[in-house]
């Protein structure tokens, strides 16, 4: 099974949500580990390695491996900050 990781500021995120919110991220985010290119997950332009993927109102940036599943940035989906995040932390 795949290692999880997740940046301070995806963390951070995640903690601020309620509970039904938070839930439905997290459980996307734990399934990221068993399949982590679903059907919904798209490759992002501009960044070869990461994928995007969308849960309720929220977007799931993450990249992965054969060993690790890394969660870049979680926000907003219609907000472009989540884009700037990415952008700040290019791989």
């Amino acid at each position: 099974m795949r290692k999880l990781g997740m940046t301070k500021e995806a963390l951070d995120f995640v903690r601020g949500l309620e509970a039904k919110p938070f839930k439905q991220v997290m459980n996307k985010v734990l399934s990221l580990l068993g399949n982590p290119a679903p059907t919904d997950s798209i490759r992002m332009k501009g960044f070869e390695a990461l994928y995007r993927t969308d849960i309720g109102e929220n977007r799931i940036v993450y990249r992965f491996d054969a060993d690790n599943v890394a969660i870049i940035v979680i926000g907003k989906r219609n907000d472009d900050e989540v884009c700037k995040q990415v952008d700040r932390k290019k791989p």
